[in-house]
């Protein structure tokens, strides 16, 4: 089985169904789960007791995963100086913590599989280091680092913990952004065009395939940077 999160809507649901295309079984994870066609659990990833509740119910249904996909996350553009603390929390709490929690939980799973793949996301705003995003940023830097770590500390036990970070892809995330913004960032990609949940389900796919066994700690940039 193959755990996801954000498995209601944006990038998160578009992984569920190419994978559940593919036949995978899926476990999706998601503060709303209604009108979900496969397994699904409401989870709210920013608190600990309600992803261990979840890890309880699915260990007593399934006893081996193969992946865990950590597609839930927000974004708010706006400068620090402006940034509300009720954002910045929520931000922090759902992007770095809520993918750390899901990482110490769901792992096990896959330890106990002896072999698997983690994917977490960060975003091409990290290198690029783009104004307004600041906090959003942050906490997406901090995955970058947190896997790159917990990459090495899985690796004994053949489970592999990589990054994906798209650039602007056409879901919620980047609902209101303008446009102009949007094309200055794809000016700094190294293939200068925007690309869509088609190709990070692909980048996913690549990750979750036996034959990227040698790739793990890695960071794979949506464009290029």
């Amino acid at each position: 089985m193959i755990i996801v999160t954000g498995a209601s809507r944006g990038l998160g649901n578009h992984i569920c169904k190419r994978l559940l295309g593919q036949g995978e079984k899926i476990i999706g994870l998601s503060r709303n789960v209604n009108g979900l066609e496969f397994e699904s659990y409401q989870c709210d990833i920013t608190s600990y007791s309600s992803i261990k509740a979840v890890t309880k119910k699915i260990k007593n249904r399934h006893h081996k995963a193969r992946a865990l996909i950590n597609a839930a996350g927000i974004a708010s553009m706006n400068l620090a100086l402006t940034t509300p603390s009720s954002v910045t929390e929520r931000l922090i709490q759902t992007n770095l913590v809520g993918t750390i929690y899901c990482c110490q939980l769901f792992a096990p799973f896959l330890i106990k599989n002896k072999s698997g793949s983690i994917v977490n996301f960060s975003t091409i705003a990290v290198p690029m280091g783009l104004k307004g995003e600041s906090i959003y940023v942050a906490s997406k830097a901090g995955i970058e680092g947190f896997s790159k770590s917990f990459a090495r500390e899985m690796s004994d036990f053949d489970v592999r913990v990589n990054c994906i970070a798209p650039g602007p892809i056409n879901t919620d995330l980047i609902r209101g952004v303008e446009k102009n913004l949007i094309e200055k960032v794809i000016a700094n990609q190294i293939i200068q065009k925007q690309f869509g949940v088609d190709d990070v389900s692909d980048l996913v796919e690549l990750l979750l395939n036996p034959k990227a066994k040698s790739v793990s700690g890695q960071v794979l940039s949506v464009g290029g940077i």
